[in-house]
């Protein structure tokens, strides 16, 4: 009798797997019905894409491109484990164009992303739809069109540069000792956004250990890179079940999160009683940060706030947000160009030859300075383009993601259904030769500029580096005005040599010499970019 009860409990055991098994295989089959005809490469019923993922994990977006470039529309769909998770990728930009623009609202943020970022960023303008992140647009789209802000970011990175990057960087380069430059680039770009956020200076320089998380720049450092985890997780209820039962990095990330929150409403406090005690002085906003910009925005009658801590959460929102735009991206978007202008003399000795005569004087006499003014930075068209031009192959965010609200078809005729995801990769997309030509690896400045050496901008959505649409990044001029700063006063300065360039460096991408990068949210460098620094002579008068 016993053995008839263990049998029958195995074989309901065995019945009920089974069972399951055929449900799942069901649910797979008929969820892809309708998107029969896009593409779904490496994919297997119940298990999904998972086992292609972890294998290409290492070039994951090498791979994704792979597969887009094989597709007819250049869409491909997706599925996750066990039929939890249905989405599509695409590099069409009549497809991103429906997406970021045309249907808009059926293309949200949604609780696949809030749920990764929520304590970093709480209501965020990057991390909300809706009123909530209509209201802060509002605001912020305000602020980044004043020529106050303007200005004040382009002095803040000036002085930066001047007080503090190419000082060290000369003694570097005395010294003749190798730096990772990608490091060097990220903390000081980390301290040109607290500058511009908070209006304070972190008090760091760049040989200090930075990975202390009673800090504020270690902290907020080991919160993305935990935040980038947790949104490249195949299995996200591995992370959260890891978050419910406070271990791990779950555990040292709330840590962290309590410094980062500290030192944010710390500095909110002090912001807001000296906004009050010179509320009745007449003073422009020529010198002032987000932070303060926001506070007088916040305070008029438009804005109804319960308490003073839920206005002080709405700017600590607000103020972070912007700083994780800021942080890495510029960084990482340096990182590569120089990477890339390494590789190509040719292009380093026009960028060089353009700065030049930009610094000539009405004379005719070379000037001695590595700072260039706004006006003169705006006619440097061919560092321009050569930044556009890495920006293109190596996309600060190489892919982004989206909640589709209700059922849709795409232009291309991909079905998404209610729930799915919806990636778009700008990285596959500089790979795309549909869009780009035979040459679409190659790193060509010249691409970008018309026959008067004049820059010319392309169709957004055949360049979502910036996104697109009403989500277009409000600091896309600020970026630019960064970057051109930095690379102008180094390469004015200094040759950059990376270890492994040479060669015919037109074909680096193609012969797939590029180092490696993480899968994260930005994409960096894996091991860093070893670099060292020979100062160029000086030219007399």
């Amino acid at each position: 009798m016993l053995i008839l009860l263990q049998l029958s409990y195995s074989y309901l055991i065995f019945s009920s797997l089974l069972g399951i098994c055929i449900i799942f295989f069901l649910h797979y089959y008929l969820s892809n019905n309708k998107s029969r005809s896009t593409p779904c490469p490496d994919s297997y019923p119940i298990i999904g894409n998972i086992i292609s993922f972890v294998e290409n994990r290492h070039r994951f977006h090498d791979w994704v491109a792979e597969m887009l470039a094989a597709t007819p529309s250049l869409t491909l769909q997706v599925n996750g484990f066990l039929g939890l998770s249905h989405g599509i990728c695409t590099a069409n930009p009549s497809n991103i164009e429906q997406m970021l623009r045309s249907n808009f609202k059926n293309y949200v943020k949604g609780d696949r992303f809030q749920s990764v970022l929520d304590e970093l960023l709480g209501h965020g303008i990057f991390n909300v739809d809706g009123h909530l992140w209509s209201t802060q647009r509002k605001i912020a789209s305000h602020e980044f069109n004043t020529k106050s802000l303007k200005s004040f970011i382009s002095t803040t990175v000036q002085t930066q540069l001047c007080n503090k990057l190419i000082p060290y960087l000369c003694s570097v380069s005395e010294r003749g000792h190798v730096i990772d430059f990608q490091e060097i680039l990220r903390r000081f770009t980390f301290d040109n956004i607290c500058s511009v956020a908070f209006g304070v200076e972190n008090d760091v320089s760049f040989d200090d250990d930075c990975n202390d998380l009673s800090s504020f720049v270690g902290a907020f450092d080991f919160a993305v890179e935990v935040s980038s985890d947790r949104f490249m997780s195949p299995l996200p209820l591995i992370w959260k079940i890891k978050r419910r039962l406070n271990i791990g990095n779950e555990k040292r990330y709330k840590e962290a999160i309590k410094v980062i929150n500290e030192y944010a409403f710390n500095i909110i406090a002090t912001k807001e009683k000296c906004f009050h005690q010179q509320e009745k002085a007449e003073e422009t906003k020529q010198d002032q940060d987000l932070l303060s910009r926001f506070i007088e925005s916040t305070s008029s009658n438009l804005f109804e706030f319960q308490d003073q801590q839920e206005r002080r959460k709405f700017l600590r929102d607000i103020v972070i947000s912007f700083i994780l735009a800021g942080k890495d991206s510029t960084s990482t978007a340096l990182t590569w160009f120089f990477w890339l202008i390494s590789g190509h003399p040719r292009c380093e000795g026009l960028i060089y030859n353009e700065l030049m005569a930009a610094t000539k004087s009405e004379n005719g006499n070379y000037l001695y300075n590595n700072q260039f003014s706004y006006n003169q930075l705006k006619n440097l068209h061919y560092l321009h383009a050569a930044i556009t031009e890495a920006l293109r192959l190596f996309p600060p965010v190489p892919i982004n993601s989206r909640l589709v609200v209700s059922d849709d078809t795409l232009r291309d005729g991909t079905f998404v259904g209610k729930g799915w995801f919806a990636d778009y990769s700008a990285y596959s997309m500089a790979r795309m030769q549909k869009l780009w030509g035979d040459d679409c690896c190659e790193f060509k400045p010249e691409r970008w500029l018309d026959e008067d050496g004049v820059f010319q901008a392309c169709d957004q959505f055949k360049f979502p580096v910036f996104h697109s649409g009403p989500r277009m990044c409000l600091g896309k001029e600020m970026a630019y005005v960064q970057m051109k700063c930095v690379a102008a006063a180094v390469l004015y300065e200094f040759h950059v040599g990376v270890d492994g360039c040479g060669g015919d460096s037109r074909r680096v991408l193609l012969d797939h010499k590029q180092p490696p990068y993480t899968l994260s949210l930005l994409l960096k460098m894996k091991d860093g970019l070893p670099v060292r620094l020979l100062k160029r002579r000086e030219i007399a008068n």
